[in-house]
């Protein structure tokens, strides 16, 4: 494949579970046992799917077993402090520094404090694995992006290959790194319910934000082919037949979340189709622009609507939790929830989803990789 094939991996909080799905329906479906996507980018939820994915370039099944049985057995105190008496002081906490106005009260600097989420990741990240993977050219490179709070941009760590010095472009940059545990806690570091991780000199938050041309990172190292697996899927809402009530903060949240997850993506996909019909259109012979190739994709996304599952499982969220949100009004929305229910039941079932996807796509990605 020459090395120009790309796993492109979004967010969505605990609906990446969807993603580990589809990955094990390609390990089933494709040749092995090395990865098919010589580039790997992650942001969010998918930056932890990609580090693992990359971990394991030079045997992808074993890599989408690892991310299932990761996702198949999480629980939300794996994830954020869920104990009553750390919640309610959180709470404390926000509403002091409101009512008083900071005055004498240290501004909190998240919802939910996820530290055990950076324990697990150290613990189940093989850097090693990704160094061997470069090394024995199963991987091309690894590429994981996160939105600096300073500098107010999104900044692509990636771990190569070779010496690639990076790009710099308007609100966004690649850095060369050795990838660990902190890129990923960074590009997960969903705004206001997790806090900032810093690295280096620079306070790091959720990927997604800043991050408006997703595709960019694996074009930049030579893509032809794109595989993007969404975690949202695409069926218009319907129009309200009567009066529709004020959305609450979790609607509004929920609503938020998810343009940063995939806008950006189906955004970047409608510029990416036009250079491809501009590129179809030039007169035989005629050389296109400088820079620029056709690129092929394929986007596989849940076939069913994730909220309806979220919503289902919603009740198994720590009860301190639901309260938590509730007392501000961030609870109640399918939508909200499924960015923190990071329960081993609404996971398994993203996941069965995800490999019947993954399945029924296996005409689409065998052409797109053949």
């Amino acid at each position: 494949m020459n090395g120009r094939a790309a796993l492109v991996l979004p967010g969505g909080g605990a609906r990446g579970a969807y993603q580990v799905g589809v990955l094990k329906a390609l390990a089933e479906i494709l040749p092995g046992p090395e990865t098919p996507f010589p580039i790997v980018t992650g942001i969010s939820a998918g930056a932890i799917n990609a580090g693992v994915v990359a971990s394991r370039a030079d045997n992808f099944a074993d890599g989408a077993d690892r991310l299932a049985h990761f996702w198949g057995n999480l629980r939300c105190e794996q994830v954020y402090r869920t104990g009553w008496l750390h919640n309610l002081k959180s709470g404390l906490h926000w509403l002091a520094a409101m009512t008083l106005g900071g005055l004498g009260v240290a501004n909190p600097r998240s919802l939910f404090d996820n530290r055990p989420l950076g324990e697990l990741l150290a613990r189940e990240l093989d850097t090693d694995g990704v160094e061997r993977a470069l090394a024995c050219g199963a991987l091309d490179a690894l590429m994981i992006t996160a939105s600096g709070y300073a500098t107010n941009r999104a900044v692509t760590f990636f771990q190569a290959a070779d010496d690639d010095a990076g790009w710099q472009a308007p609100r966004r940059i690649g850095r060369p790194a050795a990838i660990d545990h902190r890129h990923l806690l960074a590009s997960t570091a969903l705004p206001l319910l997790f806090p900032a991780q810093r690295i280096g000199h620079e306070y790091y938050g959720d990927g997604g934000m800043r991050q408006t041309a997703p595709l960019k990172p694996a074009l930049h190292r030579g893509a032809d082919r794109l595989l993007i697996i969404g975690t949202r899927d695409e069926v218009p809402d319907p129009e309200p037949t009567v009066p529709a009530s004020y959305p609450s903060l979790g609607d509004i949240g929920g609503h938020l979340l998810d343009v940063i997850f995939m806008d950006h993506i189906t955004s970047d996909l409608d510029r990416l189709a036009r250079i491809n019909d501009m590129l179809a259109s030039l007169p035989a012979g005629c050389a296109p622009p400088a820079g620029m190739r056709p690129v092929r994709h394929l986007l596989i996304r849940p076939s069913r609507d994730l909220r309806q599952i979220a919503e289902k499982h919603a009740h198994r969220v720590p009860a301190s939790v639901r309260t938590l949100l509730r007392g501000i009004g961030a609870w109640g929305s399918g939508r909200m929830a499924g960015f923190v229910l990071f329960e081993a039941e609404f996971c398994r079932e993203l996941i069965d989803l995800g490999y019947q996807d993954g399945l029924a796509a296996e005409d689409a990605v065998k052409a797109l990789l053949d």
